[in-house]
């Protein structure tokens, strides 16, 4: 039996911790604990909004979420702010921007929700909607609020050091189909369904590589162009500078890159963006929308994707599907969930 004094020798010099520092938190950080407490969040988001899947009323099913994940957040140990939310507060009763969420202890950190990546997904019964929530310390997230879209390049580790947005489409994505070994007529791009990406689109099928379109949450796009077997290789387009510094989070921890360059509707936002100080010709990198290597990302499936499973009902129990992650030590977990059912009807339909 050790003394006290070989027992103190212990202690002081962590003999039996072989964690590397850079993968260590202090009190002021975020704990690598946290990303498990996110991953209830986001479960409980997507349960509640499953019961309204293809029943055609986003509102609706975005309230149930909503109401869930405010819900189970006010049990996280942080003192959180939402700076990417619901809309302004008199838009939003709940989850909105400047909104203060967590315990109210623990560290200081910014908070990106979204109850729902792809309500008129859920609505219609469509693939790929998520439950979706990401956290960094605090002022690491940039500031989406003066332009609301973003152009974007999304792909893997492969590729990440060798592709520029402000390279024709055609060069990227032979880069992109060198780096990983393909032909270009093997490399899949995923682009929102939208008028404005006619071009873009005709761009593409020229270079010679395939177009999978997506009717929304690019969240989900932005993921499966950075992770193998998704069948995805990038992603481009135009889309929400929000959802951007969320999947910016996630590619934290996966590796691969995004680049976005604001793009502003009209010459109003041009302007806001201009007084805001905003550079529109600079290409923002991951760690420009993601000021920090201690961020995280939790995602639960409510419909099936490429991602993820949706829920699924059994007799007495609810399954679910999420991804959580930690960029500080690059970890990355799937977590197959079964709830009881009658311990979650308050969040049920």
């Amino acid at each position: 039996m050790p003394s006290d004094v070989s027992r103190k020798t212990v202690t002081e010099t962590n003999d039996f911790s072989h964690l590397s520092p850079r993968l260590s938190v202090s009190d002021a950080e975020p704990d690598r604990n946290l990303a498990l407490e996110l991953v209830r969040v986001t479960e409980a988001a997507a349960i509640a909004a499953s019961p309204w899947v293809g029943f055609g009323d986003k509102n609706t099913a975005d309230g149930a979420a909503v109401d869930a994940m405010r819900a189970m957040l006010s049990s996280v140990n942080f003192n959180g702010v939402v700076v990417i939310g619901e809309g302004e507060k008199d838009e939003a009763p709940m989850l909105f921007n400047g909104e203060r969420v967590g315990t109210g202890e623990g560290p200081e950190v910014d908070v990106a929700v979204d109850p729902i990546d792809g309500t008129r997904l859920t609505a219609m019964g469509y693939n790929n909607a998520l439950s979706v929530l990401a956290v960094a310390e605090k002022g690491a997230m940039f500031d989406p609020s003066a332009v609301f879209y973003m152009e974007k390049l999304v792909t893997g580790p492969e590729a990440a050091e060798l592709v520029d947005l402000r390279l024709p489409v055609k060069q990227n994505l032979h880069l992109i189909a060198k780096a990983k070994g393909k032909k270009i007529s093997q490399v899949t791009v995923c682009v929102l369904d939208r008028p404005r990406h006619e071009s873009l689109v005709a761009e593409i099928r020229a270079a010679g590589a395939r177009v999978k379109y997506i009717l929304d949450g690019d969240v989900a796009g932005a993921i499966a162009a950075t992770r193998e077997n998704t069948g995805v290789d990038v992603l481009m387009g135009i889309g929400g500078t929000p959802e951007g510094i969320v999947a910016a989070c996630a590619i934290k921890a996966l590796g691969g890159v995004i680049q976005g360059r604001l793009w502003p509707t009209d010459d109003a936002e041009k302007q806001k963006a201009i007084d805001a100080g905003h550079d529109l010709s600079k290409v923002l990198t991951t760690s420009d929308l993601v000021k920090t290597d201690n961020a995280y990302f939790a995602a639960t499936g409510i419909t099936d994707g490429d991602l993820l499973r949706g829920v699924r009902y059994g007799n007495d129990r609810i399954k679910t599907q999420s991804l959580v992650m930690r960029s500080k030590s690059g970890t990355v977990r799937m977590v197959e969930a079964e709830h009881r059912s009658d311990k979650w009807e308050h969040y049920t339909r």
